[in-house]
């Protein structure tokens, strides 16, 4: 997954995962239409639980689809937008393999709905990994993404699904598919009040409100009132 050269090392451990799509636009529901999405996408017979934020697993890996077994208990990052009688959404997860400053491997994860066009709701995803990259001071060493859009049927639910799918993550969870505590991005809650503080005390005041109709301030510069 990772480019050659002087990419980093990776860290113990494997962590697979797959972006996987899927459409339903004949759900009498939306409870209806998600379940037929989860059937499409290959997710009909497991147990989710659906994570939020950026960053995945240590060692995560990118791979082919594979069948999952009943029961299953699987981590993923879902995407999951809706549409009415003849309404398109649009749902995509897009995920980056990166490197701190440091040199260490890592990756992200973000994820988007609209009911924008497929073309439009693929562009801002990518801005959205693009800010989580940014936001964090990562370097990408590769990236994919997944799109899918959905024309509701007439008088039906439609939605549009993306995943990016760990089926192994939970069984790491002994500490092992965890990095160091980077210095410099986390702040204490009391430091970060008081900086909060200081910004409002050292703005600018604010000017005097202007009322419609009301009398205008008498001052040497130019009058913008209207």
């Amino acid at each position: 997954m990772f480019g050659s050269g002087n990419a980093p090392k990776s860290p113990t451990g494997s962590c697979p995962g797959w972006l996987m799509t899927a459409v339903a636009s004949w759900g009498e529901n939306a409870e209806d239409a998600y379940d037929q999405g989860l059937v499409e996408m290959g997710l009909g017979d497991s147990r989710l639980i659906e994570v939020q934020g950026a960053f995945l697993p240590m060692g995560f890996e990118a791979t082919p689809p594979m069948p999952l077994p009943m029961g299953s208990l699987v981590e993923c990052h879902l995407a999951t937008s809706y549409a009415y009688n003849g309404g398109t959404a649009c749902a995509g997860v897009a995920w980056a393999a990166c490197s701190t400053p440091e040199g260490e491997e890592c990756a992200i994860v973000a994820k988007i709905t609209t009911e924008l066009d497929y073309e439009e709701t693929e562009a801002l995803l990518k801005r959205n990994l693009q800010r989580r990259l940014a936001s964090r001071d990562l370097e990408v060493v590769s990236f994919d993404v997944a799109v899918d859009e959905v024309t509701a049927a007439q008088d039906h639910f439609g939605v549009a699904m993306a995943a990016l799918i760990l089926p192994e993550s939970l069984k790491m969870s002994g500490g092992g598919n965890v990095g160091r505590v980077r210095a410099g991005l986390t702040i204490q809650a009391s430091d970060a009040m008081a900086s909060a503080a200081k910004r409002v005390d050292t703005k600018a005041p604010a000017a005097p409100a202007m009322r419609p109709g009301g009398p205008k301030r008498r001052n040497d510069g130019p009058d913008f009132s209207l």
